[in-house]
């Protein structure tokens, strides 16, 4: 199975915690690292040292896209106080979606939440690429 992950996380969400939500979205998706075809985020993460510890220790590349792209993605939980921070109201289904290049029948890990011990959220959504 080949697979794209859509990332999101709270400013400064350390890479513990990313790296949990993903194992985790993983696991319930009976996946594994190297499953992993795609990887991306809102650009608004492209600084984000969490998001480019985790994508360099499995050799990820993220790709980053903008919030008019990801906004224009149907997505089953969009949620306002993204949209109020971010410009779209999707960040993690909506890159899985877009990484995977395919439509809402290949979501199969919605929005994964994980809080870390310091309080900031990492999310984690994963879409399969069709073949």
């Amino acid at each position: 199975m080949r697979i794209a992950l859509g990332l999101g996380c709270d400013r400064g969400t350390p890479a513990a915690t990313i790296a949990q939500a993903i194992a985790e979205a993983l696991a319930a998706a009976g996946a594994a690292p190297a499953d992993v075809a795609a990887v991306a985020s809102i650009d608004l993460k492209a600084d984000e040292a969490g998001l480019a510890e985790v994508a360099a220790r499995h050799g990820w590349t993220i790709r980053f896209l903008a919030a008019a792209e990801l906004a224009a993605v149907a997505v089953p939980n969009p949620s306002e106080i993204v949209r109020k921070y971010t410009g779209t109201p999707s960040v993690s289904e909506a890159a899985a979606l877009l990484a995977a290049g395919a439509d809402l029948s290949h979501l199969i890990i919605e929005k994964h939440k994980v809080r870390g011990p310091d309080g900031r959220n990492a999310t984690v959504s994963i879409a399969r690429i069709p073949q």
